[in-house]
């Protein structure tokens, strides 16, 4: 679009008068101490290549004045300032014809050769994560946040699954982030009561991707459970080592020689 404009605005100032404003062919305006003269050139497609509508637009001092429509077929003015100028350019059966051209020699073979290969076939995987929180740590409730980052295209489908079935309620959808690098992200949390044994499952469908991607997400035990399963641990270790010292003393005590008489009493 920049070298387009470029090129317009070339093409302007070596055609002269009759590209200002409100010329016409007419008298020119009295000079301005300072002005702004600009020429855009757009394509502005639907549905791919079936629908392309070519616009150039032209401003004067930072207001646009007069365009070129491909929808309409010929120019038409935006303000009273570029009425003279329009009927001019419409009476240029050349230019005419010229501006209907670029809508294939432009816009479409820029869609098909630029825009389309990069912005539409272009494909790159999302990377999925699972991150577990609590508001109220006294409350029975978990939020699972489920993370789809640097994916592209846009269009993207999340889910989430309890032990394979489906969650719908308590589900709920963060909008989609553009992450200035062509890709998006996006977010989508489940407020739910884990239980032990239960699995979690985030769900990805992308264009990117030949078979969804699932990440699972298992609740752990409670803390007093852990506890009490540390205490239980630690009691068998020491009921072992005092059952191993008390086997010790037996076997020693057991294989000791017998006490000998003193000699005097022998004799």
């Amino acid at each position: 679009m920049v070298c387009v404009s470029l090129l317009l605005l070339l093409m302007v100032l070596l055609m002269g008068s009759s590209m200002v404003p409100g010329t016409g062919g007419g008298k020119k305006p009295p000079p301005a101490p300072h002005f702004l003269y600009q020429a855009k050139a757009e394509c502005r497609f639907i549905n791919g290549t079936q629908q392309v509508r070519y616009l150039e637009r032209y401003f004067y001092g930072r207001q646009e004045y007069v365009r070129f429509d491909s929808a309409r077929g010929d120019f038409e003015a935006v303000t009273p300032l570029g009425e003279p100028t329009a009927k001019y350019w419409n009476r240029q059966e050349g230019g005419l014809q010229y501006q209907w051209a670029q809508v294939d020699a432009f816009c479409r073979y820029i869609y098909e050769n630029i825009y389309g290969p990069f912005s539409h076939r272009r494909r790159v995987q999302p990377s999925v994560s699972i991150s577990p929180t609590k508001e109220d740590p006294l409350s029975p409730h978990t939020l699972l946040l489920c993370t789809a980052a640097s994916f592209y295209p846009l269009e993207i489908e999340i889910q989430w699954l309890k032990n394979g079935q489906e969650q719908k309620e308590g589900v709920f959808y963060g909008e989609e982030l553009h992450n200035g690098d062509w890709t998006y992200q996006t977010q989508v949390m489940l407020e739910t009561k884990p239980e032990h044994g239960d699995v979690y499952t985030c769900q990805v469908e992308h264009a990117s991707l030949e078979a969804p991607i699932t990440v699972q997400w298992e609740p752990r035990k409670s803390d007093s459970a852990r506890s009490k399963v540390w205490t239980g641990a630690v009691g068998a270790m020491l009921g072992v080592v005092f059952v191993a010292v008390g086997l010790s003393l037996y076997r020693k005590k057991k294989k000791a020689p017998p006490i000998q008489p003193p000699a005097a009493l022998v004799d």
